[in-house]
């Protein structure tokens, strides 16, 4: 009777060990595939490669400028029409 709850204590002692291991390989894993997940979507982003959503209702309009917004570049600027006049 004694060497069969020393046998079942190694055989569970066993499985449990096992399953531990088991356990510490599948978090090392996902703990890996989440950090280039995250680094990857994280990355700095080079001109030309990420996409932007959406866009302008009319991006005509954009070709010319109006007055408006030449008197606003002009003041950024510092080239008032006033000084030139």
């Amino acid at each position: 009777m004694f060497m069969a709850d020393n046998l079942t204590t190694n055989v569970t002692t066993f499985i449990l060990i096992l399953m531990f291991i088991g356990m510490i390989v599948f978090v090392a894993i996902r703990a890996k595939q989440n950090r280039e997940d995250m680094i990857e979507n994280h990355a700095p982003k080079v001109a030309g490669e990420d996409e932007l959503e959406g866009g302008a209702r009319n991006p005509q309009r954009f070709d010319e400028p109006d007055e408006e917004a030449l008197e606003e570049m002009a003041e950024l600027l510092g080239e008032d029409s006033e000084d030139e006049a």
